[in-house]
């Protein structure tokens, strides 16, 4: 079986979604990343929902909201990541 490999830009516009409740949290519409070896850090929601705003996490400067990557379970048509790994 061959291993498909997903580049970090096709992440962007995809909505990310929990996997506990199924909630929306918002759009990806960045990420951040170290440069040097190329490890995704956070992924910055825009349209970030009520649900998302509730969660108070950080926020980058230009207010969006940050996701940490290391949250993200699976990616297909969405992006679904497990809240209690970001709280």
């Amino acid at each position: 079986m061959a291993e498909e490999r997903l580049r970090s830009k096709e992440l962007i516009g995809k909505v990310l979604i929990s996997e506990e409740t199924g909630k929306k949290f918002g759009i990806i519409g960045d990420i951040d990343y170290v440069t040097e070896s190329g490890e995704l850090i956070n992924l910055a929601l825009v349209e970030a929902t009520a649900h998302t705003s509730n969660m108070n996490l950080q926020q980058d400067e230009k207010s969006r909201m940050l996701v940490p990557f290391s949250a993200v379970k699976s990616v297909g048509d969405f992006v679904i990541v497990s809240e209690k790994d970001i709280i």
